[in-house]
């Protein structure tokens, strides 16, 4: 998970303070929790909420070729993202009761909701699909399909980690509803930005055009 640790360094005649971003703590392949505890860095935890940063990321190239429209979508979406990956670092079962992060904000069924709302209101302006797209046209469009498979994967982690830990069901319901947000914001990019989607079609390949 992203971090920035600043820390104090052994004063020198000068009193200089170190501001080194590397703490050496996970040289032996450990990591450690927002709950404290310390597990290996190929633990299914660390690939859930790693695959999640990765998405996060990803979203971040999307959102600087994207329009305002869809950029100030993906903005609200990685903050989520960073409260996904709090839920996903942090081991509930051995936090004390009195813990504060007990009451960390949580992936709610209105943040699903939220999802849904925005992907049936630019799926209105779009044309009717029937086939299937091939990635690419605009910038933003093609990174967004980056973006896309990259969050089917976080799914499938997050699902596979699902397995043997307590997940919230409303997280997973929300990475789902978002693999296929990404897919109607890359139409949508296509659409306002370029001349539509590359479609493939029994005859070969063929665009679908803003009309």
């Amino acid at each position: 998970m992203q971090r920035l640790i600043i820390r104090k360094s052994e004063f020198s005649n000068g009193g200089c303070v170190s501001k080194r971003i590397y703490t050496r703590a996970g040289d032996k392949g450990k990591t450690g929790l927002l709950s404290g505890e310390r597990i290996d860095k190929a633990d299914p935890r660390v690939e859930a909420y790693g695959t999640v940063d990765e998405l996060g990321t990803f979203l971040g190239v999307a959102k600087v070729h994207s329009s305002n429209r869809i950029a100030e979508y993906i903005h609200n979406i990685q903050q989520k993202l960073f409260l996904i990956n709090a839920e996903l670092a942090t081991n509930i079962g051995t936090l004390d009761p009195d813990s504060p992060l007990r009451s960390l904000e949580r992936i709610t069924s209105e943040d699903v909701e939220f999802l849904e709302k925005i992907a049936d209101e630019l799926s209105e302006e779009l044309p009717l699909l029937t086939n299937f797209v091939i990635p690419g046209g605009t910038k933003a469009s093609a990174f967004l399909h980056v973006c896309r498979t990259v969050c089917r994967r976080a799914e499938r982690r997050i699902v596979q980690f699902a397995k043997s830990y307590p997940v919230n069901e409303e997280l997973i319901r929300y990475i789902n509803r978002l693999s296929d947000l990404l897919f109607v914001f890359s139409r949508y990019e296509n659409r306002a930005k370029g001349d539509g989607d590359q479609i493939v079609s029994r005859e070969g390949t063929e665009s679908m055009t803003k009309e």
